[in-house]
């Protein structure tokens, strides 16, 4: 058979689902999509998910404490797929929102553990999780992963540079990739996919401080005060606060503990990824969010972007309300798309490679 004949035989021949826990605005859920998954839920305990998430993956949102899903509310979400994909984010970060809501600080592994049970009683044919890297140290993570291997996983983990897998910001992230096919991992990164500052936003409208675009409600400014204008003004891209006259200067930076926090008040540069989105990255004062050269932060769409959403991506139904600390928390905490794509693609891959194997050994394939 001719080798156009054996790239058919691809992941396509197999029915796959995919749940997402603990989704958020969707950008694991788009990313798996965008590769050729089939995403069929996502869970969240925030209610302002369900809009971004069903509306750009075509998923059902389940609004839903991880900790009350079962095993059986799992199956019937995955249906009669023949691969079926658990993925998520399990927040961990001890001051989170998500676990904030929790009892008590000593409950922060609570959310993985949840996690855990879930794969280990559904046992799911693959199992991919996206989080942070000092999670790697904690003995909360090697239980997971020994428990993964115990339930005959196949496991790799490793942290990753987001900018490596065109993610336009220095993030770098703990990704697990497990199956029960056969080894599996997170396919190589490849450098042609970096982008900049102003690769990903050079090109939108310009917005002053306190405005928006009249065509898209989310390229939107925080307003500044009168002397946040000036330390903008004063700011050079890629500075610190140690640039200002001194007298912009805040009274934090005047202190000892103060001096070890440059990069607040700081503008981007054009020519280099950006910093790690947070969920306050609209705030010029809370990290390097100033625009590279407009005299304001960063608009919620261009962070958006930053974070690989599209520059279309919805997170908001018509007529509901722009709000920063709402749209800053779902575009902070987002998995990145362009990660999770590459995580899906990685998915396919390993599907891919099992099939061949299985045709040849069926004597389906003549690969001489």
């Amino acid at each position: 058979m001719s080798e156009d004949n054996v790239l058919q035989v691809d992941a396509g021949e197999r029915k796959t689902a995919v749940v997402d826990l603990f989704c958020g605005a969707g950008g694991l859920a788009y990313g798996l999509r965008s590769a050729g998954l089939t995403v069929k839920a996502g869970v969240d305990l925030d209610p302002s998910c369900k809009h971004p998430l069903e509306e750009n993956t075509g998923a059902k949102f389940e609004k839903r404490d991880v900790a009350d899903v079962t095993a059986d509310d799992l199956i019937g979400w995955f249906g009669d797929a023949e691969v079926r994909v658990l993925a998520g984010c399990a927040p961990c970060q001890p001051f989170s929102t998500y676990s904030q809501s929790r009892k008590s600080k000593d409950d922060r592994w609570t959310l993985l553990r949840e996690f855990e049970r879930l794969a280990v009683d559904v046992k799911p044919e693959i199992v991919t999780m996206e989080n942070v890297p000092g999670l790697a140290n904690q003995s909360v993570w090697k239980e997971f992963v020994a428990a993964l291997r115990g339930e005959g996983y196949k496991v790799w983990w490793s942290e990753i540079a987001c900018d490596d897998y065109g993610v336009p910001q220095s993030r770098r992230r703990l990704v697990l990739l497990a199956s029960k096919l056969g080894p599996i991992e997170l396919k190589k990164s490849d450098a042609s996919l970096k982008m900049t500052v102003r690769q990903a936003i050079g090109q939108l409208p310009r917005v002053a401080a306190g405005a928006s675009c009249p065509d898209d409600p989310l390229h939107a400014s925080a307003g500044l005060t009168d002397t946040n204008m000036s330390r903008i003004r004063a700011s050079k891209p890629g500075g610190t606060w140690r640039d200002w006259p001194e007298e912009l200067r805040a009274a934090c930076h005047r202190k000892e503990t103060g001096k070890t926090y440059p990069s607040v008040y700081g503008r981007m540069e054009w020519d280099k990824p950006a910093p790690t989105m947070t969920t306050q990255c609209y705030g010029f004062g809370n990290g390097r969010f100033g625009h590279p050269e407009q005299d304001r932060a960063i608009t919620l769409r261009e962070a958006a972007i930053i974070q690989s959403f599209p520059p279309e991506y919805s997170f908001l139904a018509k007529g509901e309300t722009v709000t920063f600390e709402r749209l800053g928390t779902l575009i902070g905490n987002a998995v990145p798309p362009k990660l999770g794509e590459a995580i899906g693609r990685s998915i396919i891959g390993h599907l891919d490679a099992i099939d061949k194997r299985e045709a040849v050994y069926e004597g389906q394939l003549d690969l001489r």
